[in-house]
């Protein structure tokens, strides 16, 4: 089961590349200064991420207006998010979870990656979307064990504005 709203939300500090740079980014440097929409996602390159991310990018303004910083969360490599995010124009933010601790300490990792017996990965996180508030606080929590299932992007949006 996913953390629960009303959780304090893990704090984490995990790589990403843009640019030609490495950098780490915290979840804590958005703590009273805006609202954070977590969007974990099992693999980069792959059909259903790749129409999750990019529809989240097409209309990241309106994250944005809405006092929010969206990330996007998996276990590939920061080299291999980077390549994935340029090909598809992703403009969210992807952050490497390369050793799965992050998917763990929020409930949505995988035990075995469905289908099991073609893709034997444990700690691939499940798709998954969290709201963590300016306090850490979580104020949204979703996750599937279906892969095929995006999350639910109109009442992450409704909830964003009940938190404006």
């Amino acid at each position: 089961m996913a953390l629960p709203v009303g959780s304090q939300a893990p704090d984490f500090a995990l790589s990403t590349k843009t640019g030609g740079e490495l950098q780490v980014r915290r979840l804590s440097e958005n703590f009273g200064r805006s609202n954070t929409v977590l969007l974990f996602f099992p693999m980069a390159f792959t059909s259903v991420c790749t129409r999750e991310l990019c529809s989240v990018s097409q209309g990241l303004d309106q994250y944005e207006q809405l006092g929010a910083t969206v990330f996007g969360i998996s276990g590939d490599s920061p080299f291999s998010l980077e390549a994935w995010a340029k090909a598809e124009n992703i403009k969210v933010p992807l952050l490497s979870d390369y050793d799965h601790r992050v998917a763990q300490a929020y409930d949505v990792a995988y035990e075995a990656f469905a289908p099991a017996k073609n893709l034997p990965m444990g700690g691939v996180a499940k798709r998954s979307a969290f709201i963590v508030d300016r306090s850490g606080t979580v104020q949204y929590s979703e996750s599937s064990d279906d892969p095929r299932q995006l999350p639910n992007l109109e009442a992450i949006q409704a909830k964003l504005r009940e938190l404006t």
